[in-house]
Parts: structure tokens; C-alpha cells; sequence
């Protein structure tokens, strides 16, 4: 990865953020900023990487900014309001990375908070705030955001272009309210999980994950969670879960490229820098108040912790499950506990509690045969499993489940995978 290539990940949302802070126009900002990185691209690689990259690319974008404003014919209205330097010091860098954050006087250290909020207004979609999100505050390209939503580059660049207008006029400022800053910060939250549910439970496609959009949305978090002015524990808890479930991608494809499911993974192929991290988030986190994000992450931690599927505490996941019902009864939920209960009770007690799940789509089908391919009930098995291939439009799932299937000649029972999403 090139000096400019790590900027444009690590720099491009604070960048943004600075110039629309300034400039009060996210078109000219976001186009003046992608002039510079393509500026620096071309002469990097002549004059030689600059001692401050952040520096030249700010002072650039401003540059490029205040020529497109001439040209529009109102720099003479905005010339007041702009202060365009020569170049960009250490020290005016540090005040402008200092903003007010509402009545209270206190200052939020990474303008990317004013960024993430804005695309986290309450007028855009959770898919155009996901998507917009992806482009403004993490640098993602549009074709790659298309890609990581199976749209075309015209189609994903449409969308944005559509969220953009919805956004004029919005405010750029913290919300002031507080229970308006919370509201906000959830929204970016439901995005960021959207993303990485979007990665390990895809619905239509030939991926069997798409860890890289998994990967952006952890991303966001880390964003999100530094650039809070104070601890926030349903982030930090956010951050755990997603770290845990995104720890066991490279076991979740078998040699050929099919689906693995969690209790026939490889464990050693778990990546142990990131449970490590997730369980050092969780350890202050254990006693407190249930939350949805922290009862997920403490399941999810039971699975990381165990060194065998048979060493699973399932009892405690169905605990969990109940705290977790008690706050989120949804289908999904309940068709977890549901596995959950059938690895620590038996098939025939994981189907008595299928019998309260209601869910559109092929995941219950799919759970359900399973679970009467393992009481012996064959038939009824198969035909679950013909019910769960209708409905299922992901190619590594339905050839997971016709393998299921197709197996129950010579009757072989298979593992169950508890879908932590």
C-alpha cells in the first residue's frame, strides 16, 4: 500500500470532514478532496511523498475548492467567510481538529463525528445512510460500494447522488440535544451492523462471505468509537460483537470454496488478535445492564472461548437468549435460541421451541430440517429441506442444503450452525 493509498483510508473522513466544516458544501468538499488525492497520486510518485501528507492534501482540496467556487461566481459572497492558506501548520491542523460539541462547551477531538452523524440523518434510508456512509466517512470508491451491494457502479453512484440532495441543507453541527446525539449515534450503529450483516449473511450472490464490507463496517465503529467525546458502552459492545463473529472468516470457506459452518470450523484458523480484543473490550462490560449488542457479544464470546464445539456452554447461550428475548423478542432471535437449546437439550426440545418462531424466508425451513433430520424423522426432513431450497437464492447456501439433502439416502446427521445475525 502507497503513502497515498493509506491516507485516502486513514485520512480521506477527517479530510472530508474539515473542508465541509469549512466550506459548508459537501459536493464542493468531497470533488475538491478526490482532486487532490488524484493530485498526489501523479506527483508523489515524481517529487517524493511530502513530510506532512494530511497538510498537502487539505491545502490542496481547499485550493481546488475556491477555484471551483470562482468559476460558479460566488467566491465575492463567501470570500469572508474563508481563510485559504499558503499552507496547512502542525499547529492549525490541531485547532481546526477541535470543534464545539454543543451547550455543554465540551470539544470533540476527530471532526469524522460530524461527518458520520450527518450521514446518519434521520431523513436518508438505512441502506443510502450505509451507503453513504461507506463513501464519505471511510473513502470506499463507488464501484467498490456497488460491488459490496451487488448494484452496478451507475446504480450505487444514482443512490448516492440521490442521498446527497436529501442532505442539502442539513446541519453539519453535533446535535446539541443529547438525547438527539444518541439517537443519532444508534443510527450509526443499526448502519454499521447493516454493513456487517450484509457481509456474513448475504442473501442472493456465488460469495459464501463478503468479509471485505464486514471489514469497512468494523472500520466505522473504530471511527465512531474514537471520535466520541466520552466511553460508550453499547459501541464498545457493538465493536466486540462484530470482532468475535468477524474473527472466524477465514474458517467459514472450506478447500472447496463451500460453506462452513460454525461448529465444523477449524478453530485454529480463528484469528486470536481479534478475540483477544473483543475480550479485553467485554471484561468491564460483563456486569453491566443487558443491552442487545452486549448479550450478542457475550454469546458470541462463549463460542470464541471454547476450544471445541462439544465444549460450547450451550446452557449459558440459552440464558443469554432468554436475557436477550426479554429486551429484542424478533423472529431471528428466537430462531437462535431455538439452535441453541437443541445443542443443549436435544433435537426434539429445539423443535418445540421452533414451534414459536414465525419467519419469512429459508432460514427456518433450513434450521427445522436439521433438526428432524437428527430425530430421525427423514421424511418430514426431506421435505424441509426441499421448502428451505424454494426459498433460498444464495449460492452457497442452497448448495449447502441440497448436500444436506441429498445425503439423507445413506442418512448421515449433520452439525447445526447458530446464526448469530
Amino acid at each position: 500500500m502507497t503513502y497515498a493509498e493509506a491516507l485516502l483510508r486513514e485520512e480521506w473522513g477527517r479530510l472530508l470532514a474539515l473542508l465541509v466544516a469549512q466550506f459548508r458544501r459537501l459536493d464542493l468538499a468531497e470533488d475538491g478532496l478526490a482532486d487532490a488525492f488524484e493530485a498526489a497520486a501523479r506527483r508523489w510518485t515524481v517529487d517524493g511523498e511530502p513530510a506532512n501528507g494530511p497538510a498537502w492534501l487539505l491545502t490542496t482540496a481547499r485550493r481546488r475548492i475556491v477555484d471551483r467556487m470562482r468559476s460558479e461566481e460566488v467566491l465575492a459572497r463567501k470570500m469572508p467567510l474563508l481563510v485559504v492558506d499558503a499552507g496547512l501548520t502542525q499547529e492549525a491542523q490541531q485547532v481546526m481538529a477541535t470543534v464545539p460539541a454543543g451547550a455543554g462547551g465540551e470539544t470533540v477531538a476527530d471532526e469524522r463525528l460530524r461527518l458520520v452523524l450527518l450521514c446518519a440523518h434521520p431523513t436518508l434510508s438505512r441502506e443510502a445512510a450505509a451507503a453513504l456512509t461507506l463513501r464519505l466517512v471511510l473513502g470506499v470508491s463507488t464501484e467498490d460500494i456497488g460491488r459490496l451491494f451487488l448494484q452496478s457502479k451507475a446504480t450505487m453512484a444514482a443512490r448516492l447522488t440521490r442521498a446527497r440532495k436529501r442532505l442539502a441543507g442539513a446541519s453539519f453541527d453535533v446535535p446539541s440535544d443529547l438525547a438527539d446525539l444518541r439517537e443519532r449515534v444508534g443510527i450509526v450503529a443499526e448502519v454499521a451492523y447493516l454493513a456487517f450483516t450484509a457481509g456474513y449473511a448475504p442473501g442472493t450472490g456465488p460469495d459464501v462471505v463478503r468479509s471485505d464490507l464486514a471489514g469497512e463496517a468494523i472500520r466505522l465503529v473504530r471511527v465512531l468509537r474514537s471520535a466520541l467525546p466520552e466511553p460508550d458502552a453499547e459501541i464498545d459492545a457493538l465493536l466486540a460483537l462484530m470482532l468475535l463473529q468477524h474473527s472466524r472468516r477465514a474458517a467459514r470457506i472450506g478447500p472447496d470454496g463451500g460453506l462452513v459452518l460454525l461448529p465444523d470450523q477449524d478453530r485454529s484458523a480463528w484469528s486470536l488478535e481479534e478475540i483477544t480484543e473483543a475480550l479485553a473490550i467485554l471484561t468491564p462490560l460483563a456486569h453491566a445492564a443487558p443491552a442487545p449488542s452486549l448479550l450478542q457479544a457475550l454469546i458470541a464470546a462463549e463460542h470464541a472461548v471454547a476450544p471445541t464445539s462439544e465444549a460450547t456452554a450451550w446452557d449459558r447461550i440459552v440464558e443469554r437468549y432468554d436475557e436477550l428475548l426479554a429486551l429484542q423478542d424478533t423472529p431471528v432471535v428466537r430462531l437462535n435460541r431455538a439452535v441453541a437449546v437443541a445443542e443443549a437439550s436435544g433435537a426434539d426440545a429445539g423443535l418445540r421451541a421452533l414451534e414459536s418462531v414465525a419467519l419469512p424466508g429459508h432460514r427456518l425451513p433450513a434450521v427445522r430440517a436439521q433438526l428432524l433430520e437428527r430425530s430421525g424423522r427423514r421424511d418430514e426432513a426431506i421435505e424441509a429441506y426441499a421448502e428451505a431450497l424454494a426459498l433460498c437464492a444464495h449460492g452457497p447456501e442452497r448448495a449447502d442444503l441440497a448436500r444436506r439433502r441429498d445425503a439423507l439416502a445413506g442418512f448421515a446427521p449433520h452439525s447445526l450452525d447458530e446464526n448469530t445475525f
